[in-house]
Parts: C-alpha cells; sequence; structure tokens
C-alpha cells in the first residue's frame, strides 16, 4: 500500500499555478492539483518581514512519487527557495 500524501506549495499567480499543476497531472506525479484563491501570506525573507499575495495549491500524490513531485516544483518554480510541504494523509476518502 502506498502512503498518500498531500503537498503544499504557493505560487505568485494564477497562471504559474496553473502551470505547475498541468505538468505535475501530465507526468503522473499527481492524481489531483487543487489551485485555491489568492490570499495574503506574511513571511521573513532575508532578515525584513514582508507581504504578498499567493496563490495556494494542494497536491494529491504519493510518498514513492514525491522526490519527483519535489524536484518537478522547484524546476517551474519562479521562487529562488519555493516553500514545500508534505503532510501524510491517515484518513478520509481519496482515491490516489
Amino acid at each position: 500500500m502506498e502512503d498518500k500524501i498531500l503537498v503544499l506549495t504557493n505560487l505568485p499567480d494564477q497562471e504559474s499555478a496553473a502551470r505547475l499543476a498541468e505538468a505535475l497531472v501530465t507526468r503522473g506525479l499527481a492524481a489531483c492539483v487543487n489551485i485555491h484563491a489568492p490570499c495574503t501570506s506574511i513571511y521573513h525573507w532575508r532578515g525584513k518581514s514582508e507581504s504578498a499575495q499567493e496563490v495556494p495549491i494542494l497536491i494529491k500524490t504519493t510518498m514513492d512519487r514525491y522526490a519527483e513531485v519535489e524536484s518537478t516544483i522547484r524546476l517551474n518554480h519562479p521562487y529562488e527557495l519555493p516553500e514545500i510541504i508534505h503532510v501524510t494523509l491517515s484518513g478520509g476518502c481519496h482515491p490516489i
């Protein structure tokens, strides 16, 4: 049984979020990617407090695909240091 995971990252706009989602699904690395509405992120970057509009995405995949998912995010993400978080799913109905 494959460990199901949810991978989260934020992008600067809808277009880059859609491109990344399409790349992940087309390559068979994700069963589904949800692109959410823009939100405001407040964070520390290079010693300063920053604020930006970002588009969060949720990537449904499996742990055995995680290395490729992370690599695809890094290759297709416009940020110098993208946030990439994965969470193991232990319940629910998720046909991954």
